[in-house]
């Protein structure tokens, strides 16, 4: 007897109304737009509203996915949030979407990967469906970067944006098909290339931590371009390698959305044109744990591009370091 799978029934998203343009942050910093697009693909990333944190983002893009999907929220098992910019370090958020939601069954909780957040959080619900135990999983990807990025800090304020996206895992039906494989990876010697400097309990807020601007996300960027091009590209071709198939067998590659060289790198490695790769970093910029429910919700919603049979990639990586990959055939 082959395992019960989990597939995709739906997807949803939030994007902040607000647009940060590159010709904006002209005005904030000393940087260009051709500097930013040349070297990043991005030309601008949504912002929102202040005192609108985390949950905001993630109730509006759930109660979407549920709406297409015509499920009650009071069918909804779990929750399962990937975030690094909860509304606060407890209750998780996965608590308030639960409330917001009214979904009153759903117990849940926060998952922190970094820019692997949705990934990491997409094969732990995948798993719940697997056991037998579940039968409707929501998983949000949502982050408000714009709340921990210093905008006078070039090298950083430029790369990030805010959106949240989700999709609902369910029992899938037939053999074969939905989420179907997955590789998953951490490396706690990237811990001082990227990461916050203060906030946590091994350096708690004080005056010197906000004068020293230490509760800005930290990044040195050559190190971690280097790692994220060899993480992503190595767990993308292995997870075709492990299930015998080969890069003209995947009809969509759905990369984070960090940067647009890496993404190219990662295509290239695996053999596919770039009309097979999802892109939307030009607008949204890097959203973290939201980059890839965003390329999804348009690849399924606005361009209907996944068909019953059709087999995805989905790879990420981020703060941690962390990386991972996901195979699914649709369905």
């Amino acid at each position: 007897m082959k395992p019960r799978r989990a597939r995709i029934r739906s997807v949803g998203r939030f994007l902040p109304e607000r647009r940060l343009t590159n010709e904006d942050l002209e005005k904030m910093v000393d940087t260009t737009d051709e500097w930013i697009r040349t070297r990043t693909g991005i030309r601008e990333r949504r912002v929102l509203e202040p005192g609108r944190g985390c949950s905001y983002m993630a109730i509006r893009a759930a109660q979407e996915c549920l709406d297409r999907a015509g499920v009650a929220a009071s069918e909804v098992d779990a929750i399962i949030v990937g975030t690094v910019t909860p509304d606060m370090f407890f209750p998780s958020t996965a608590c308030l979407v639960q409330q917001g939601l009214g979904a009153e069954k759903a117990w849940g909780f926060d998952l922190s990967a970094g820019c692997s957040g949705f990934v990491f959080s997409l094969t732990t619900g995948a798993q719940m469906i697997e056991s037998g135990r579940y039968d409707k999983v929501l998983v949000i990807g949502a982050d408000v970067m714009s709340t921990i990025i210093d905008y006078t800090d070039r090298n950083t304020c430029v790369l990030f944006g805010d959106a949240a996206g989700a999709v609902l895992l369910e029992p899938c039906q037939e053999e074969d098909y939905g989420v179907l494989d997955f590789i998953q990876r951490v490396d706690g010697s990237g811990e001082p290339y990227l990461h916050m400097k203060a906030g946590g309990s091994r350096k708690p807020a004080s005056l010197e931590t906000v004068e020293a601007r230490e509760h800005y996300v930290y990044q040195e960027g050559k190190r971690v371009f280097k790692f994220a091009v060899t993480g992503m590209a190595d767990v993308s071709v292995r997870i075709l390698e492990k299930n015998g198939l080969e890069g003209k067998d995947v009809t969509l590659f759905i990369p984070h959305q960090a940067n647009l060289r890496i993404i190219e790198a990662c295509a290239q490695r695996m053999g596919l044109a770039m009309d097979r790769v999802v892109v939307n970093i030009d607008r949204y910029a890097n959203t973290t744990a939201a980059t890839i429910p965003l390329c999804l919700y348009e690849a399924v919603v606005e361009k209907d591009a996944l068909k019953k049979g059709d087999y995805l990639v989905m790879s990420a990586f981020g703060a941690g370091f962390t990386w991972g990959s996901v195979l699914v055939r649709w369905i």
